[in-house]
């Protein structure tokens, strides 16, 4: 399984409304690609334009090529990308180890 990690700033005062973008991006788009396995969404608590999206692929391939070589990107991003203050900054992690 991947984790892909992606680090999102938003534009200050537009919480409110991205609180709700996301989940409705990451529910009705992201969430019928190829692969998809779940995801988690964090907020800041210091820095609140700051969000950690955390999605669960089945291989990295379901994400860079299936999802976002699709015309189901655009989609997600036309919902998100209003909102980002800069462009998120994503990585791919494998796990190494995990409580029970």
């Amino acid at each position: 399984m991947i984790l892909e990690l992606a680090d999102i700033r938003i534009h200050p005062g537009r919480g409110a409304e991205f609180d709700a973008a996301i989940k409705k991006g990451v529910e009705t788009v992201i969430a019928k690609a190829r692969g998809f396995r779940g995801y988690k969404v964090n907020k800041g608590v210091e820095s609140p334009e700051r969000y950690l999206l955390m999605i669960f692929w089945d291989t990295l391939e379901n994400h860079t090529v299936d999802f976002r070589g699709s015309p189901a990107f655009a989609d997600w991003r036309a919902i998100v990308g209003p909102f980002f203050a800069a462009p998120p900054v994503m990585e791919h992690f494998t796990l190494l180890s995990k409580s029970a």
